[in-house]
């Protein structure tokens, strides 16, 4: 089965082409430049709202209570929930990383079919906000900052706060043309950051017994940590490559098509 680059996607493609061109200039730049690694730092701290907002949705519909949203200045995050049973606890601590591999690739499938790139960040800028308040500032309050710190949910507020306003400013006045590069630009951190998170987790589960989601799937299911990141990686790298088959290419019935880009 043969698959071509479709012509209605080819002005998407250069798109994601200069903005992942762009996300590897940065990254190979900031190990010779460290201060490279500054022009990306607002991106990774939206990646970790991404990341603890979507334990939050998950601890929310599977009727549980959180306690608080925190995201720290190294670009870390944690999440303080209740959860009861082990299927709670598997669909909570699987969010954060399929997450964000799940939104980075609805806004790969949100460009393909040219929606608005000013909606989605909007509503990103919105999800962020609605984190920010309800979970950075009135869960910890009513739960009288357990396990949180008030310096600690200070950052937590700023960052979301610049974070939201700085998002619903490019949909707002950035030309068309530089919202849809902002968007796919953010699109193409989230999917590297969720790549790199999760071989991050991959190394502290084979060396430490640092607290973290595969941590905790270990000790609600039994099943090693090390188990778990294989798992989140299997269903992040499907995921990914079945948004950008979305993305870019369409079936060709031809069977004689030489100029194909994927080829089962």
């Amino acid at each position: 089965m043969k698959y071509k680059v479709a012509e209605d996607a080819r002005p998407q493609i250069y798109l994601l082409l200069a903005a992942t061109v762009l996300s590897i200039g940065l990254w190979l730049l900031s190990g010779f430049l460290p201060f490279i690694g500054y022009l990306t730092y607002p991106i990774r701290l939206f990646s970790t709202f991404i990341h603890e907002g979507s334990h939050v949705l998950a601890t929310v519909l599977t009727g549980n209570t959180v306690q608080s949203l925190s995201v720290a200045a190294d670009g870390s995050g944690v999440v303080w929930s209740q959860s009861s049973g082990w299927l709670s606890q598997l669909l909570i601590s699987s969010a954060g990383y399929v997450g964000t591999t799940v939104f980075g690739v609805a806004l790969l499938i949100w460009m393909r079919y040219g929606r608005s790139s000013r909606a989605a960040l909007y509503a990103s800028a919105g999800f962020v906000a609605l984190m920010t308040v309800v979970f950075g500032i009135f869960a910890p309050i009513f739960n009288f900052f357990a396990n949180v710190t008030v310096l600690g949910q200070a950052f937590t507020v700023f960052s979301g706060a610049v974070l939201a306003v700085g998002l619903a400013a490019i949909a707002r006045f950035a030309s068309l043309k530089w919202a849809n590069f902002a968007l796919a630009f953010i699109a193409v951190q989230c999917l590297a950051n969720a790549v790199f998170d999760l071989l991050n987790l991959f190394f502290l589960s084979a060396m430490t017994g640092e607290q973290s989601d595969a941590a905790n799937m270990a000790a609600a299911t039994g099943i090693p940590s090390i188990v778990w990141v294989f798992i989140w990686m299997g269903i992040s790298i499907f995921m990914i490559s079945i948004g950008l088959r979305v993305y870019a290419v369409s079936r060709a019935r031809a069977a004689t098509s030489t100029d194909s880009v994927f080829e089962d």
